[in-house]
């Protein structure tokens, strides 16, 4: 176990981070607060939180992209767009089962992962941006319904 000195332990958080964790652990099962590494504990604990956002703003990327795919090129539809159409839903499904207080970003999250999944269509098309609608043109329910092909 490390010794007291915050200067040893904020040196092991810049240097060799999963030691760090392994200490903080440590620390926290013996419950000896006064050795935890209080601000860089919060830090990360934060971090982890804006993590599962990002995860579920990167699913829903790939998911509206794809829908975005099916929809403007409906000649090149493929199993594998429907694959992961599939794929992404399930992942987004399991995200907000283990995660349910994210519900609450869904919405935000939608709008932002549209742009994004743009520049994928954009990008796996090589449709012209105009092509794509400014707004996501799917309601949430609809991105997350299983049944849901756009122009079906």
């Amino acid at each position: 176990m490390l010794e007291a000195d915050p200067k040893t332990i904020n040196t092991l958080y810049e240097a060799d981070f999963y030691a760090w964790t392994q200490e903080q652990a440590k620390l926290l099962r013996a419950q000896q607060w006064d050795l935890v590494d209080v601000a860089n504990l919060i830090e990360e604990i934060e971090t982890l939180g804006r993590q599962e956002r990002r995860e579920l703003r990167n699913r829903l990327t790939v998911l509206l992209g794809h829908l975005l795919k099916w929809q403007f090129q409906p000649e090149k539809r493929s199993n594998s767009w429907l694959a992961t159409v599939r794929e992404q839903r399930r992942e987004v499904a399991t995200l907000l089962q283990e995660n349910p207080s994210i519900k609450a970003y869904l919405s935000e999250a939608l709008q932002l992962a549209y742009q994004s999944g743009i520049d994928l269509a954009v990008r796996e098309t090589e449709l012209p941006y105009e092509t794509f609608p400014e707004a996501c043109p799917y309601s949430l329910e609809q991105a997350l319904n299983d049944e849901f092909r756009p122009n079906e």
